[in-house]
């Protein structure tokens, strides 16, 4: 079912693109070249500009075409618009300025027999197609005359007869049919590609750009946000436990001479905060790439990070080559705040932490059985994930129902 509506949206595609080449030819053309023929006088720059400006419009037109042929998004152009004070003259001129709107006015002048092209392929072959199947009932209408031949039937059947002729064209009809769809695609491949390169391809240029430029900004923000946490995690913790173990130290020393017994008590208590500050300390450079990472790559990565939670983690791995390091970094880094996140805030008993590869993504799945309630927007150690994986064409994602279940996702494309 799909192949016939394939056939159909090629076959729309294809007859359709000559009427509207001709039209687009007809008007944006002349509007050209007189606009060209005039720029000696200020009403040159007016017409050229129309005709820019009508090439555009057509221009959309066939984005809209390759949008519904193609079922696919089909990225427009950014068009510079007019500065807000700027005088007529600038206004008049400034679709001139646009490279875009020359590469429009390019297609207006090209399309034509690329149109032309793809509209003679599909009929030719589909009346190629329909003519055999049927010759053998309208062949009888047409005037023959006693000494009519056809070499080609000759050529392949060793004799020229009625009833060779009927054969030949039938086998023509059966090849054509079975070969159209093929045909009729190469010829709307062939000029949708066409569109696209003077159409889409600066519109795909500049949405990469802009891609690139957001998840610039993303990465910034992401940092940003790790390093204020990380500064008041460490500020909150460790160091609030060095300064009592530096004063518990100071009394300890002053007590060594005259209380030696409350002295050791003191080094006692102190020893056990310096060990409690290890352990903190600990916990937060899970949040940063450990040396492990670096070594031995991202699955003994994670499963060293499994052994520290204090939730019991199974933990699955199918992917063990090694990925670029600024993948590692960032499914690392998912994985150490989602299973801080259980540990803190989902009251859970058993989490499972998934490495695994399909259709060119990489995906790191970390579910639990606790209470769910889990978002992002809520915080938890999960905001700014979503930024991170953005710096890497990643995505990220939440289910966590009240009552739970909770799962995180994180995939990214290798």
């Amino acid at each position: 079912m799909r192949i016939f509506r394939r056939l159909g949206s090629d076959a729309a595609y294809n007859l359709l693109s000559l009427p509207v080449a001709v039209i687009t030819f007809v008007l944006v053309i002349p509007f050209f070249w007189l606009g060209i023929g005039t720029l000696v006088i200020v009403l040159g720059f007016a017409i050229l500009a129309f005709a820019l400006l009508l090439a555009r419009g057509f221009a959309d037109l066939q984005r809209v075409r390759l949008q519904v042929w193609s079922g696919h998004k089909t990225p427009r152009p950014v068009y510079r618009k007019a500065p807000e004070r700027a005088g007529w003259f600038r206004r008049i001129t400034n679709p001139m300025r646009s490279g875009q709107s020359w590469l429009d006015l390019l297609h207006g002048f090209l399309n034509l027999p690329v149109a032309i092209f793809s509209f003679v392929l599909t009929v030719a072959w589909w009346a190629a197609a329909l003519g055999g199947l049927t010759y053998w009932y309208w062949e009888r209408y047409l005037p023959y005359t006693d000494d009519y031949t056809n070499p080609v039937v000759e050529v392949l059947f060793g004799e020229y007869t009625r009833h060779n002729e009927v054969l030949y064209y039938t086998y023509l009809g059966i090849f054509c049919l079975l070969t159209v769809y093929f045909v009729q695609r190469f010829a709307a491949v062939t000029h949708a590609s066409f569109a696209q390169l003077l159409l889409t391809r600066l519109a795909e240029i500049q949405g990469r750009i802009e891609d690139l430029t957001a998840s610039r900004a993303a990465a910034v923000s992401a940092e940003a946000t790790a390093l204020r946490k990380l500064e008041r995690d460490i500020h909150d913790g460790p160091q609030q436990r060095l300064i009592r173990l530096a004063m518990e130290l100071s009394r300890a020393r002053r007590q060594l001479d005259s209380d030696p017994e409350a002295a050791a008590l003191t080094i006692d208590d102190a020893l056990g905060q310096a060990k409690e500050t290890l352990d903190e300390l600990r916990a937060l450079s899970r949040g940063i790439a450990p040396p492990i990472l670096a070594d031995r790559g991202l699955p003994a990565a994670l499963t060293t990070l499994a052994s520290r939670s204090t939730v019991p983690v199974d933990v699955t791995l199918e992917v063990t080559e090694r990925l670029p390091a600024q993948i590692e970094n960032v499914l690392y880094f998912t994985a150490a705040e989602a299973l801080a996140n259980v540990a803190k805030h989902s009251t859970a008993t058993a989490a499972r932490l998934t490495l695994t590869r399909r259709d060119g993504r990489v995906y790191v799945m970390i579910s639990d059985n606790g209470q769910g309630g889990a978002h992002p927007a809520k915080g938890h150690g999960l905001a700014g994930l979503a930024d991170r994986l953005t710096t890497v064409d990643g995505e990220f994602a939440v289910d966590s129902p009240a009552g739970g279940p909770t799962v995180v996702i994180a995939e990214v494309p290798v």
